[in-house]
């Protein structure tokens, strides 16, 4: 597997992109990166939350999201096999397998709230996880289709959608890998 393979994994907010991106790379023995990481480090160098990060980049014209975007083209430039995480990978490094993680809002909400117990998040409620993640959710998916002309959600720019509401990591990345042994990049939505 790891003679010249790039997977993006793209997905909601709270479906898991993170924990099955380092899954499947460790599994490939392949770097694994991130744009949430990139992004929750340029909070922090600012010295604010990844919500204020979000708001901040709907405001300044692209200069943030050109850092991210940037960041990844050149990954996919100068990088022969790795696994990312970011929303837009499909985008930006097209010579990639395309995957889509989907999951129900509520669980979302539930994973990012705990999440925040463990010093990633910081969000204080269950309720305040819904409602910040729905913002954070529109405040993207409307910056993406402003700067880019391009609806992430589209199901239709993945190789392959997995929902992974009621299903674990293991048996996600389990399915990514018998999709990318078994069916190439042929598109498939389950």
């Amino acid at each position: 597997m790891n003679r010249g393979i790039i997977i993006t994994i793209s997905g909601r907010p709270g479906s898991g992109k993170s924990v099955v991106a380092k899954q499947l790379a460790k599994k490939l023995k392949l770097k694994h990166y991130s744009t949430g990481t990139f992004m929750r480090a340029m909070a922090k160098q600012r010295g604010m939350t990844l919500m204020q990060l979000t708001r901040e980049a709907k405001e300044d014209g692209g200069v943030i999201d050109r850092a991210i975007d940037d960041y990844q083209k050149q990954l996919g430039k100068t990088k022969k096999s790795f696994v990312i995480d970011g929303r837009l990978g499909f985008h930006f490094i097209p010579q990639s397998i395309k995957i889509f993680l989907e999951v129900d809002p509520n669980v979302a909400a539930k994973r990012i709230f705990k999440q925040q117990r463990r010093g990633v998040e910081t969000i204080t409620t269950m309720y305040g996880a819904q409602r910040e993640l729905k913002k954070r959710f529109a405040l993207e998916r409307a910056r993406y289709k402003k700067y880019y002309g391009i609806d992430y959600m589209n199901k239709k720019n993945y190789d392959r959608v997995i929902d992974t509401t009621k299903s674990t990591i293991q048996g996600v990345v389990k399915r990514i890998l018998k999709f990318l042994k078994g069916k190439g990049k042929r598109r498939e939505v389950l």
